[in-house]
């Protein structure tokens, strides 16, 4: 039954009927967050005994010989570099392992290129105008960090398959201006979508009007799967194929491995990339915590080892966005009134109102007691140009407040719709 067609009779009907059930829901003074993508305190649970893998009585030596209880190593800890790389499917010799955020890294990259600018190249800073592609819906974190520096943000289509890379060519190969592209390869967030081979080819081998164009490759969810295991290739391997080596930061974190917030982080890029960065670390730290380096290096031993920890944390999420997808499949298919992605892996679902009335569903969730990431988020500067995309995070709630969140989504979105066609 699509609702558009339906006579403003039965959409009345229907509206009555509708919020009837929502004044009911509402009465329960409901308290739920799908807001942000944070694991559940039952699923951390599973990470406590990395808190056991260095204390008082461990050697803190590491395997090159760093005293990891004292200064020095800005590079990290040998082992915490071969850890992370094998997650991200490239060589320890192309990584540092710095702090806790792969965000801070970013925010810290976009910087340095106003300060100083990339390998020789003129700080952005002393440019008329610096601008940013961005992947849309995207990753509200990263637009923000640029929005913090006034960089122009400039929306292109993300697609099944990654941003729509017509659009992204032409961009880039005509303005001097674009300095870099916001990327998450792997199920990106809010969408779930993975990039293509043939995407990340492309973008391995763009041809950009600006010599210090970057391709800030957040792998994020790199090994984050829910059902079978998905592997992408090496964006730098791809990038030296194609003749731009230093075209492509790449960066990671065991935020959503480990613990959020007290995990290790890491970039990887080329020789000459890696040189750049660490003549600011230089200045910037005499080191970073590499007693958590060598915590992780020894709990997880390697890639391998995270793989294996990252099936449990699967075990926890999967019924949590099964429990989502089945409710929006039961309660919405056939309506015309919402669409929504099937990610298999990451930490989100990207739903789309075909009605373009987000705000509004928003508004009746939020007075019902369940709380969305901000209409918006997912676009530059808080603007979703079409007034439709709303993420969900499943992963905090339990399965049965996700039931109850859920089929109210589902109600709001009803409502909203129905309200929407009756203007």
């Amino acid at each position: 039954m699509l609702y558009e067609s339906l006579s403003s009779d039965k959409l009345n009907d229907l509206k009555k009927d509708l919020e009837s059930e929502y004044n009911k829901i509402k009465a329960e003074n409901l308290q739920l967050n799908m807001a942000r993508g944070k694991p559940a305190p039952s699923q951390l649970k599973i990470c406590f005994p990395l808190l056991d893998a260095v204390d008082s009585s461990s050697d803190l030596i590491s395997e090159d010989g760093t005293d990891c209880s004292n200064y020095g190593n800005i590079d990290g800890i040998i082992e915490a570099r071969r850890l992370m790389a094998g997650i991200m499917d490239t060589e320890a010799e192309n990584v540092i392992v710095m702090g806790n955020s792969s965000l801070n890294i970013m925010f810290d990259q976009v910087s340095r290129g106003f300060t100083h600018g990339y390998l020789g190249n003129k700080p952005w800073s002393q440019l008329d105008k610096v601008k940013f592609l961005c992947p849309v819906p995207g990753y509200d974190r990263h637009f923000m960090v640029t929005e913090h520096f006034g960089v122009e943000m400039i929306n292109v289509p993300m697609t099944p398959t990654g941003p729509d890379m017509d659009v992204v060519e032409k961009l880039v190969e005509q303005d001097e201006a674009i300095k870099g592209i916001w990327c998450v390869p792997k199920y990106s967030n809010p969408t779930g979508y993975v990039y293509s081979d043939e995407t990340l080819k492309r973008l391995a081998a763009l041809k950009p009007k600006a010599p210090d164009f970057r391709i800030f490759y957040d792998n994020a969810y790199c090994v984050h799967d829910l059902y079978d295991e998905c592997r992408l290739p090496d964006i730098l391997s791809l990038c030296k194929e194609s003749g731009n080596p230093d075209m492509v930061f790449e960066f990671s974190s065991t935020s959503k491995i480990s613990f959020p917030g007290g995990g290790i982080a890491a970039v990887a890029a080329s020789e000459a990339n890696l040189k750049d960065i660490k003549g600011h670390l230089k200045f910037q730290t005499i080191g970073h915590d590499k007693i958590n380096q060598l915590s992780h290096a020894r709990y997880f031993k390697d890639a391998d080892g995270i793989r294996e920890h990252m099936k449990k944390h699967a075990e926890f999420i999967r019924p949590k966005f099964e429990k989502v997808l089945e409710i929006l499949s039961g309660e919405l298919d056939g309506l015309g009134i919402g669409e929504w992605t099937d990610p298999k892996g990451g930490y989100f679902i990207s739903f789309d109102s075909t009605l373009h009335c987000a705000d509004r569903i928003y508004e009746l969730c939020k007075e019902a007691g369940v709380t969305l990431t901000n209409v918006g988020a997912t676009y530059p500067y808080g603007k979703d140009p079409d007034n439709s995309n709303l993420r969900i995070a499943p992963t905090f709630p339990t399965v049965e407040e996700l039931d109850t969140a859920t089929r109210l989504f589902a109600l709001a979105v009803k409502l909203a719709s129905v309200e929407t066609l009756l203007k």
